[in-house]
Protein backbone atom coordinates (compact mmCIF):
# COMPACT_ATOMS: atom_id res chain seq x y z
CA UNK A 1 0.00 0.00 0.00
CA UNK A 2 1.30 3.46 -0.91
CA UNK A 3 2.33 5.74 1.89
CA UNK A 4 0.91 9.23 2.12
CA UNK A 5 3.36 12.08 1.88
CA UNK A 6 3.23 12.88 5.59
CA UNK A 7 4.15 9.26 6.37
CA UNK A 8 7.15 9.12 4.09
CA UNK A 9 9.49 12.09 4.14
CA UNK A 10 11.18 11.78 0.75
CA UNK A 11 11.95 9.78 -2.37
CA UNK A 12 15.29 9.69 -4.19
CA UNK A 13 16.26 12.93 -5.91
CA UNK A 14 15.21 12.54 -9.57
CA UNK A 15 16.91 13.72 -12.72
CA UNK A 16 13.42 14.33 -14.11
CA UNK A 17 9.74 14.28 -13.19
CA UNK A 18 7.22 13.05 -15.76
CA UNK A 19 3.63 14.24 -15.41
CA UNK A 20 0.36 12.97 -16.73
CA UNK A 21 -1.87 15.88 -17.86
CA UNK A 22 -5.59 15.23 -17.26
CA UNK A 23 -6.41 14.84 -13.59
CA UNK A 24 -2.82 15.58 -12.63
CA UNK A 25 -1.97 19.08 -13.86
CA UNK A 26 -5.33 20.09 -15.39
CA UNK A 27 -8.74 19.92 -13.73
CA UNK A 28 -10.13 18.44 -16.90
CA UNK A 29 -13.77 18.68 -15.88
CA UNK A 30 -13.47 22.49 -16.02
CA UNK A 31 -12.81 22.13 -19.75
CA UNK A 32 -14.97 19.11 -20.60
CA UNK A 33 -18.29 20.02 -19.00
CA UNK A 34 -19.27 22.31 -21.88
CA UNK A 35 -17.41 20.43 -24.62
CA UNK A 36 -19.18 17.15 -23.81
CA UNK A 37 -22.70 18.34 -24.64
CA UNK A 38 -21.50 20.20 -27.72
CA UNK A 39 -19.82 17.06 -29.09
CA UNK A 40 -22.98 14.97 -28.90
CA UNK A 41 -25.19 17.80 -30.17
CA UNK A 42 -22.94 18.08 -33.23
CA UNK A 43 -22.90 14.30 -33.79
CA UNK A 44 -26.70 14.24 -33.59
CA UNK A 45 -27.00 17.19 -35.96
CA UNK A 46 -24.71 15.45 -38.45
CA UNK A 47 -26.74 12.23 -38.15
CA UNK A 48 -23.74 10.25 -36.90
CA UNK A 49 -25.04 9.30 -33.46
CA UNK A 50 -28.69 9.44 -32.43
CA UNK A 51 -28.64 7.44 -29.20
CA UNK A 52 -28.93 9.18 -25.81
CA UNK A 53 -25.91 11.22 -24.78
CA UNK A 54 -23.81 9.40 -22.16
CA UNK A 55 -23.41 11.35 -18.90
CA UNK A 56 -20.34 13.58 -18.64
CA UNK A 57 -19.28 11.52 -15.61
CA UNK A 58 -18.79 8.57 -17.96
CA UNK A 59 -16.38 10.63 -20.07
CA UNK A 60 -14.50 11.85 -17.02
CA UNK A 61 -14.25 8.27 -15.79
CA UNK A 62 -12.45 7.34 -19.03
CA UNK A 63 -9.76 10.00 -18.76
CA UNK A 64 -6.31 8.47 -19.01
CA UNK A 65 -7.43 5.91 -21.59
CA UNK A 66 -6.44 6.14 -25.25
CA UNK A 67 -9.00 8.19 -27.19
CA UNK A 68 -10.07 5.29 -29.40
CA UNK A 69 -10.82 3.26 -26.26
CA UNK A 70 -12.76 6.15 -24.71
CA UNK A 71 -15.18 6.36 -27.65
CA UNK A 72 -15.52 2.58 -27.85
CA UNK A 73 -16.59 2.57 -24.22
CA UNK A 74 -18.90 5.61 -24.45
CA UNK A 75 -20.42 4.79 -27.85
CA UNK A 76 -20.12 1.00 -28.28
CA UNK A 77 -22.72 0.89 -31.08
CA UNK A 78 -21.37 3.87 -33.01
CA UNK A 79 -19.69 3.62 -36.40
CA UNK A 80 -15.98 4.18 -36.87
CA UNK A 81 -16.90 7.40 -38.70
CA UNK A 82 -18.84 8.64 -35.68
CA UNK A 83 -15.98 7.86 -33.29
CA UNK A 84 -13.48 9.54 -35.59
CA UNK A 85 -15.71 12.61 -35.79
CA UNK A 86 -16.07 12.62 -31.99
CA UNK A 87 -12.26 12.82 -31.77
CA UNK A 88 -12.19 15.80 -34.11
CA UNK A 89 -14.98 17.56 -32.23
CA UNK A 90 -13.40 16.93 -28.84
CA UNK A 91 -10.12 18.50 -29.94
CA UNK A 92 -11.92 21.42 -31.60
CA UNK A 93 -14.01 22.29 -28.55
CA UNK A 94 -11.09 21.78 -26.15
CA UNK A 95 -8.84 24.10 -28.13
CA UNK A 96 -11.66 26.62 -28.44
CA UNK A 97 -12.26 26.48 -24.69
CA UNK A 98 -8.58 26.86 -23.82
CA UNK A 99 -8.27 29.87 -26.12
CA UNK A 100 -11.27 31.41 -24.32
CA UNK A 101 -9.59 30.94 -20.94
CA UNK A 102 -11.50 27.82 -19.87
CA UNK A 103 -9.83 24.93 -18.04
CA UNK A 104 -8.22 25.34 -14.64
CA UNK A 105 -4.94 23.95 -13.35
CA UNK A 106 -4.96 22.30 -9.93
CA UNK A 107 -3.90 24.53 -7.06
CA UNK A 108 -0.15 24.93 -6.71
CA UNK A 109 0.74 23.60 -10.17
CA UNK A 110 2.59 26.63 -11.64
CA UNK A 111 4.48 27.40 -8.43
CA UNK A 112 5.47 23.79 -7.78
CA UNK A 113 6.66 23.21 -11.36
CA UNK A 114 8.70 26.42 -11.22
CA UNK A 115 10.30 25.37 -7.92
CA UNK A 116 11.20 21.92 -9.26
CA UNK A 117 12.72 23.50 -12.34
CA UNK A 118 14.72 25.98 -10.26
CA UNK A 119 16.10 23.04 -8.27
CA UNK A 120 17.51 21.51 -11.44
CA UNK A 121 14.83 18.89 -12.09
CA UNK A 122 13.86 18.38 -15.73
CA UNK A 123 10.11 18.34 -16.37
CA UNK A 124 8.13 16.38 -18.96
CA UNK A 125 4.55 15.52 -19.83
CA UNK A 126 3.48 12.02 -20.92
CA UNK A 127 -0.19 11.95 -21.87
CA UNK A 128 -2.51 9.57 -23.69
CA UNK A 129 -4.14 12.62 -25.27
CA UNK A 130 -3.54 14.45 -28.55
CA UNK A 131 -0.42 16.54 -29.15
CA UNK A 132 -2.21 19.82 -30.08
CA UNK A 133 -4.34 19.51 -26.92
CA UNK A 134 -1.38 19.14 -24.55
CA UNK A 135 0.58 21.86 -26.35
CA UNK A 136 -2.39 24.24 -26.09
CA UNK A 137 -2.73 23.65 -22.34
CA UNK A 138 0.91 24.44 -21.53
CA UNK A 139 0.84 27.42 -23.89
CA UNK A 140 -2.39 29.01 -22.65
CA UNK A 141 -1.54 28.35 -19.01
CA UNK A 142 1.95 29.82 -19.30
CA UNK A 143 3.80 26.58 -18.57
CA UNK A 144 5.62 26.05 -21.87
CA UNK A 145 8.99 27.41 -20.69
CA UNK A 146 9.06 24.93 -17.79
CA UNK A 147 8.97 21.70 -19.80
CA UNK A 148 11.78 19.92 -21.64
CA UNK A 149 9.37 17.78 -23.65
CA UNK A 150 5.69 17.03 -24.23
CA UNK A 151 5.02 13.40 -25.16
CA UNK A 152 1.58 12.22 -26.26
CA UNK A 153 0.09 8.98 -27.55
CA UNK A 154 -1.44 11.02 -30.37
CA UNK A 155 1.91 12.48 -31.33
CA UNK A 156 3.92 9.25 -31.03
CA UNK A 157 1.25 6.71 -31.95
CA UNK A 158 2.04 4.56 -28.92
CA UNK A 159 -0.25 1.78 -27.72
CA UNK A 160 0.51 2.19 -23.99
CA UNK A 161 1.65 4.88 -21.57
CA UNK A 162 4.57 2.62 -20.62
CA UNK A 163 5.79 2.63 -24.22
CA UNK A 164 5.44 6.41 -24.41
CA UNK A 165 7.46 6.90 -21.21
CA UNK A 166 10.16 4.52 -22.49
CA UNK A 167 10.54 6.69 -25.61
CA UNK A 168 10.85 9.80 -23.46
CA UNK A 169 13.48 8.27 -21.18
CA UNK A 170 15.57 7.07 -24.12
CA UNK A 171 15.38 10.23 -26.20
CA UNK A 172 16.31 12.52 -23.30
CA UNK A 173 18.82 10.18 -21.63
CA UNK A 174 16.96 10.42 -18.31
CA UNK A 175 18.88 8.55 -15.63
CA UNK A 176 16.25 8.56 -12.87
CA UNK A 177 12.71 9.88 -12.67
CA UNK A 178 9.40 10.05 -10.88
CA UNK A 179 6.16 9.32 -12.72
CA UNK A 180 3.34 11.50 -11.40
CA UNK A 181 -0.26 10.72 -12.33
CA UNK A 182 -3.77 9.81 -11.25
CA UNK A 183 -4.55 6.63 -13.19
CA UNK A 184 -3.49 2.99 -13.22
CA UNK A 185 -1.85 3.55 -16.62
CA UNK A 186 0.51 6.03 -14.95
CA UNK A 187 1.38 3.56 -12.19
CA UNK A 188 1.97 0.87 -14.80
CA UNK A 189 4.12 3.18 -16.95
CA UNK A 190 6.27 4.11 -13.99
CA UNK A 191 6.73 0.58 -12.69
CA UNK A 192 7.48 -0.94 -16.08
CA UNK A 193 10.23 1.64 -16.56
CA UNK A 194 11.73 1.36 -13.09
CA UNK A 195 10.55 4.77 -11.88
CA UNK A 196 9.20 5.92 -8.55
CA UNK A 197 5.44 6.53 -8.85
CA UNK A 198 3.63 9.39 -7.15
CA UNK A 199 -0.14 8.88 -7.22
CA UNK A 200 -2.34 11.97 -7.34
CA UNK A 201 -5.32 11.23 -5.12
CA UNK A 202 -7.12 14.53 -5.66
CA UNK A 203 -8.77 14.09 -9.08
CA UNK A 204 -11.36 11.44 -8.15
CA UNK A 205 -12.15 10.45 -11.76
CA UNK A 206 -11.37 6.76 -11.45
CA UNK A 207 -11.92 3.88 -9.07
CA UNK A 208 -10.29 3.87 -5.63
CA UNK A 209 -7.95 1.13 -6.83
CA UNK A 210 -6.48 3.28 -9.65
CA UNK A 211 -3.41 4.20 -7.62
CA UNK A 212 -2.65 0.74 -6.23
CA UNK A 213 1.07 0.13 -6.64
CA UNK A 214 2.16 3.75 -6.41
CA UNK A 215 5.01 4.49 -3.98
CA UNK A 216 3.47 7.60 -2.47
CA UNK A 217 0.08 9.29 -2.76
CA UNK A 218 -0.40 13.03 -2.53
CA UNK A 219 -3.62 14.90 -1.84
CA UNK A 220 -2.36 18.29 -3.09
CA UNK A 221 0.00 18.98 -5.96
CA UNK A 222 2.38 21.14 -3.89
CA UNK A 223 3.16 18.11 -1.68
CA UNK A 224 5.55 17.00 -4.43
CA UNK A 225 8.16 19.40 -3.07
CA UNK A 226 8.07 17.65 0.31
CA UNK A 227 9.14 14.42 -1.38
CA UNK A 228 12.48 15.85 -2.48
CA UNK A 229 15.29 14.85 -0.12
CA UNK A 230 16.71 17.70 1.90
CA UNK A 231 20.08 18.88 0.62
Amino acid sequence: MAEHVHERKSLFRPDAVIFDMDGTLLQTETLLLQAHSRIFAALREEGLYVEPEPPVEALLGCLGMLLEDIWLKLMPTATEEARSRANELLLHFELEGLAAGEGQLYGGVPETLKSLREQGVRLFVASNGLQPYVEAIVQHKGLAVLFDGLYTAGGRNTATKAELVRLLLDEHAVSSAWMVGDRSSDVDAGKRNGLAVVGCAYADFGASTELDGSDVRISHFAELLQLLPKV
